[in-house]
This record gives structure tokens, C-alpha cells and sequence, in this order.
């Protein structure tokens, strides 16, 4: 993308017309008077969102894009606008160079290889016999028209290593051509195979319509993955892409609103049902970017998730909304915090719709697609979904669970920048917790890795309350928690591979991999998920995924903990002459998450106790049989937490203890 096409992708010209010209909605456009002459009495301005243009109809009879109505207005030349403009979108310019001139040469080749693709693996789909099975399975297994077909581009990849590679070398493509558009793959020996062999291809363009790369969908059941992307490569990046963006540009702008949906074929069917408003991410994290975006076309977005995805033990994890690659089977997880912070910066309406149980988009659409209509009408705000989605079933007469929910729900509360909003929130959640909202209003405290700020060192003035919230003791009796976890993630950050020995010797006592659940922290957990993505897909350096992938306050934690000399120490380890740096360090930390796992299911133990007890005492009616289950799977976890401890000899070492200090004894 140009520097020029990437200036016009983030600016929306009627926000910028709006600030000079008082626009009025008419259809799909907007009207107003035209800012360039005098003694107009007739609305004749027109501004265009889906060409990015406008015109006057009137006495001046212009036109033009952004730039020339910049241009118009300020009485700039074309190198002020484009500066002028660049600068408002956060673009960096830079001198056209003749190497810029041969890179983007080189990407319209590659972009004219994939449109010869498209049409490849379309004929496939509709004259081949092997492409007959996926055709009958589009239609009669995801019940989509030819007319649907055509216009997403679905086509068919021939079953072969070499199939596809031959045709277009016989068109007079090369190798590298077909290894840099990611439709060939190449060994490190240098051997090169097809990279979609018998599967649906799905064509994936940018927003303006161009070939970036392909998804692919299996249609032998036992194949794995199920989805396949084209790899990174110079015109296919993930982070940058939204499905079907293309085609639902109009009717975003249209209805002002954006729907999320996980999956390409989802969007196809949405969109054959109707709602043409529908776009999915690349299979990856959805990202600011993405966001920013929608919104230069909307006013609202909306996310449509599956229970499992936003649901209670979902509810506060990373910035994952889709599957975190198409290439695996993670389940999709969802961070209301961090829409929340995106929906602050960018001043949007970030919602939740929840599917019914068990079904998809395509399968909603095609049983009523009313339903579709009524759920996405429906959808709530971020804050409202959180709060009835982790106090459905729960029982709200419990101080412990009424805590529990507080903690959770209070800091997104405290990220909304409009202090109506948060009122208004806080309210309902003291009405839903049956609590004084007194209760819920929390005072400035310290970071919960610094424990130390919460000691006064002068005498309060005269008539404060020094009493601490409740919340503030939970931020104080977690700060432990906070240093032990705040030491594991540092050494994860720097050692990264480590992560691999330290779950191979947590499966071997039994117990599970470390998980983003260890970490009582939300932004913890978010880059420990971050961190683990990075380490699965085989990213060694991480910050560099981090730098992509992750929010300003995720860099802000990172760099304190990369920076932190309290985490040092793990540079510092001589060893012994059985043991390498490397094993003692791993040792220590896996010792560490012992110890927190250790106190996390002795708080379990004696909750799944009290819990019995109570029923016990209610009497008969009472049935006790599913506390015993739990605090019996309670124990027996908790006993091979103890039987992992006694391998080690010792305590923690001296080293760890002066860098962590007490909060770790």
C-alpha cells in the first residue's frame, strides 16, 4: 500500500469535510452548502464515503479526494496537502526511491499471480471432477448460491504436490514468484510443494479490493489443519486484514455499524442472508488496528461470539477475539478490558452479541435470519456483558463471590473515560451485588507490584480515614502473588524457551502447563498468552511479536519487567558442577509456580471445606455429594503440588529471595 492509499484508508472524508462543512445525511451520502463560493442557497456539496470523494453540483463545479479538497480549502499546493494530511493519519513519508519503484513493480506482479490464482482454482472448482465435491459441499453443506460463489471468488486447489506449481510455470511464472505469493512452499533443502492441495479456496483481498493471499478449508475430514492461510508475506499480513472488508465497506458506512464474526465462511453466508455489514479477522488476534479501521466507517462494533469465547472463564483473558491462528485449534478467547481501553482511545461503541449454544453465524442465518438480525440489535455493551455473563448462576449472597465479581468488574469500569458511564455502572453493579455503591468507589493505590506505596510515611492529616478499602486489601494480600508471578514472567521474557522444559516437567508430576491463569494479573495474563503464542509459532525473538501485537500498556508492562533489576537475578546464577545456569534457573522458577500453586489450592481447599460444612449443617435436604467432588479433586491436586515440592531440596535460593525480597518468603 502507498503512502497515499494508506492516508486515504485512515482518514474518513466526511469527518474531515465535517470539520468546514455542516453535512446532512441524505441516503447514502451527505449534503451541505458547498465552502468554496459565495451566495449559495442550495444544499449542492456532496460528499461520497464509498469512493472517498466529493463535488460540488453548484456554481464552482469541483471535485476531487481528500487532498484536493485540502488543497482547495488551505490554498496548498499538492506536496503541503499530502504532508499536512500524512501527519493528521500518523503516516511517515519518504522519498520515492528506485528501489520503491521496483518493490511495488514487484508487488503488481505478485498481485497479477494471485488474480491468474483466483481464476485457476475457480475453473477447477466448476469443470474438474475433484472439484465437483467441493462445489456440492458449498452448496448443499453450507447451502451457499453460485451466485455467492462467484462473487467471494471460492474456488478449488487440485489434490498435488506439484498441480498448481507446473500450471503456472507453465505460464511463465517462477519459483520464487510463487514462493513469495505464498502459494508455494519451499524446505529448507529447497524442495517446493503446493501449499493448498484438495482443499476450498478462499480469495483474500484488502480493502480496497486487492489480492493479498488466500484461506483454505479442508474437505476430508481427517486432514488437519482444518484452515490454512498463506503464509506472511510482502502484500499478506494478518494484522492489517479484515475479511470481506471490500465488500461490506458500503453497508458499514450505510448502517454505520461493523459486525465480527470468526470465520470466512461465516461472513459468506451472513452476507448471502443479507447482512452485508459482516467481516472476520485473519484468524488472529483482533487488533487497535483492526478497530481503527471500522472505525472510519462506523460508529459501532460489534462482536458476535460463541458462548465459550465469552464466557465467565474467558471473560478477562489476552486481546484474542478469533482463533489466535488459523493454523491451530486454540479456542477463542475474549479481553474485555482491552476493548474496553480500545473503545476509549477510539471513541467507539464496542458491543457483545452471544450466539446460541452450539450454533454458527452460517447455521443462525439459514435456520431465521431474523434471529441474526434480532441478536446483533441486542448486543451490549462490553461492561453490561461482563457483569451478567460472571453473575449468571452464581450465588450472589456469597461476601467471597460478590468480591470476586467487584475485582473483576471495577477496573473496567475505572478504564471508561466518561464519568457518567462509570456512575451509571457502578450503580448497576451495586443494584446487581445488593452492596452500598459506596463500596465500590476505589482510591488511588499503588501499582500491586509495589508494595511498599501502600506503607504511609508521614501521619495522615487530621479527620482522614486510613482505613483500606476492601478492594485495597485484596490489591495488598495479592501484591505476594503479584512479586512471585512478576519474577516467572521476567525470566519467560528474557528465556522464552524455557517455557517448553518448564511444562514438560509440570506434566511429568501430574499436574497442568502454565497457563495464563497462574497469573493473577489481567495484563499478566495478556502477555503471558502473548508470550506463549510467540513461543508456539516458533518466534524466538518475542519483543518483535510484541511490538506488532500488543497494546501500549502491554509494552509498559513488558519493559518494566525486562528492566526491573528485582528480576535480574536469573543472569546471575553460577550453577554447580551437575547443573547448567540454564537447569538451576529453570528449577527456581518452577519452583516459584509451585509455591503459588501451592497457596491458590490451599485457598481452594478450605473454600470447597467451608462449602461442605455448610451444606452438611443444612440438613438432609441439602445434597453434599457435588462440594465432596470438589474439594476431594481439590485435594488430590494439591497432593501432587506437594509430592512436586519434596523433589527439591532446599528453599528458594538466597539469590531469588534478595531480589524479590520477603514478599517471596
Amino acid at each position: 500500500m502507498s503512502s497515499i492509499d494508506e492516508i486515504k484508508a485512515r482518514i474518513d472524508i466526511v469527518d474531515l469535510v465535517s470539520e468546514t462543512v455542516e453535512l446532512r445525511r441524505s441516503g447514502k451520502n451527505y449534503t451541505g452548502f458547498c465552502p468554496f463560493h459565495e451566495n449559495t442557497r442550495t444544499p449542492a456539496f456532496v460528499v461520497f464515503p464509498d469512493t472517498g470523494t466529493w463535488r460540488c453540483f453548484g456554481q464552482c463545479n469541483e471535485g476531487g479526494d481528500i487532498f484536493k479538497f485540502v488543497m482547495k480549502k488551505e490554498g496548498w499546493d499538492f506536496s503541503e496537502a499530502l504532508h499536512y494530511l500524512a501527519e493528521r493519519a500518523g503516516v511517515q513519508l519518504k522519498p520515492v526511491t528506485p528501489e520503491d519503484e521496483a518493490r511495488q513493480e514487484e508487488h503488481e506482479h505478485l498481485r497479477q499471480l494471485l488474480e491468474d490464482a483466483v481464476t485457476f482454482y475457480r475453473h477447477n472448482l466448476f469443470h474438474t471432477s475433484q472439484g465437483a465435491v467441493a462445489l456440492e459441499y458449498l452448496q448443499t453443506k453450507r447451502n451457499l448460491k453460485p451466485e455467492t460463489i462467484e462473487r467471494f471468488g471460492l474456488g478449488y486447489a487440485p489434490d498435488g504436490w506439484e498441480t498448481t506449481m507446473q500450471y503456472f510455470l507453465n505460464k511463465g511464472y517462477s519459483v520464487d514468484d510463487l514462493v513469495m505469493a505464498g502459494m508455494v512452499t519451499q524446505r529448507d533443502d529447497g524442495r517446493t510443494y503446493d501449499r493448498f492441495r484438495n482443499r476450498i479456496t478462499i480469495p483474500i483481498r484488502d480493502g480496497q479490493g486487492r489480492m493479498c493471499g488466500f484461506g483454505a478449508r479442508i474437505l476430508v475430514p481427517d486432514d488437519i489443519p482444518k484452515f490454512l492461510n498463506s503464509p506472511q508475506t510482502v502484500l499478506f499480513d494478518k494484522s492489517s486484514l479484515l475479511y470481506g472488508l471490500h465488500l461490506a465497506r458500503k453497508a458499514i458506512r450505510r448502517q454505520e455499524e461493523a459486525v465480527i464474526v470468526e470465520g470466512y465462511l461465516d461472513v459468506i453466508a451472513v452476507h448471502q442472508a443479507g447482512f452485508e455489514n459482516v467481516v472476520s479477522p485473519m484468524g488472529t488476534a483482533l487488533s487497535e488496528n483492526h478497530l481503527q479501521m471500522l472505525k472510519s466507517l462506523a460508529r459501532r462494533v460489534v462482536l458476535a461470539l460463541d458462548p465459550d469465547a465469552a464466557g465467565d472463564k474467558a471473560t478477562l483473558r489476552g486481546l484474542q477475539v478469533a482463533r489466535q491462528t488459523l493454523e491451530r485449534s486454540d479456542d477463542p478467547v475474549f479481553d474485555a478490558r482491552g476493548l474496553v481501553g480500545f473503545g476509549a482511545r477510539l471513541q467507539a461503541d464496542i458491543r457483545v452479541a452471544v450466539l446460541p449454544d452450539g450454533l454458527d453465524p452460517d447455521e443462525i442465518v439459514a435456520r431465521d435470519p431474523q434471529e441474526w438480525g434480532t441478536l446483533i440489535q441486542q448486543a451490549r455493551p462490553v461492561v453490561v456483558h461482563v457483569m451478567e455473563t460472571l453473575t449468571a448462576g452464581r450465588d450472589l449472597n456469597d461476601p467471597l463471590v460478590k468480591t470476586e465479581i467487584a475485582e473483576r468488574i471495577l477496573p473496567l469500569i475505572e478504564d471508561l473515560p466518561n464519568p457518567i458511564e462509570r456512575e451509571t455502572y457502578r450503580q448497576q453493579l451495586a443494584r446487581l451485588l445488593d452492596i452500598k455503591e459506596d463500596l465500590l468507589h476505589i482510591r488511588k493505590i499503588a501499582p500491586p507490584d509495589r508494595p511498599r506505596r501502600f506503607r504511609r510515611t508521614t501521619p495522615p492529616p487530621p479527620g482522614e480515614d486510613t482505613a483500606p478499602t476492601p478492594l485495597q486489601t485484596i490489591a495488598m494480600v495479592r501484591t505476594a502473588a503479584q512479586a512471585r508471578t512478576g519474577f516467572v514472567l521476567s525470566v519467560l521474557l528474557r528465556r522464552p524457551e524455557f517455557l517448553f522444559h518448564i511444562d514438560r516437567k509440570l506434566q511429568v508430576y501430574g499436574l497442568g502447563r502454565l497457563s495464563e491463569d497462574d497469573f493473577p494479573s489481567g495484563a499478566y495474563q495478556r502477555l503471558f498468552l502473548v508470550l506463549s503464542e510467540s513461543v508456539n509459532q516458533d518466534i524466538i525473538e518475542p519483543d518483535v511479536y510484541f511490538l506488532d501485537h500488543i497494546d501500549d500498556m502491554l509494552h509498559e508492562v513488558a519493559d518494566g519487567l525486562l528492566k526491573d533489576e528485582h528480576n535480574k537475578g536469573d543472569d546471575r546464577h553460577e550453577g554447580t558442577q551437575d547443573e547448567t545456569p540454564d537447569e538451576r534457573l529453570i528449577e527456581e522458577v518452577l519452583r516459584v509456580i509451585l509455591y503459588m500453586r501451592r497457596e491458590d489450592f490451599q485457598r481452594r481447599v478450605d473454600y470447597w471445606t467451608s462449602k461442605l460444612q455448610e451444606a452438611q449443617n443444612a440438613g438432609e435436604g441439602e445434597d453434599i455429594t457435588p462440594h465432596l467432588r470438589h474439594l476431594v479433586e481439590t485435594v488430590e491436586t494439591r497432593r501432587k503440588i506437594d509430592s512436586a515440592l519434596k523433589g527439591f531440596q532446599g528453599q528458594i535460593s538466597t539469590t531469588l529471595l534478595s531480589d524479590t525480597g520477603r514478599l517471596l518468603r
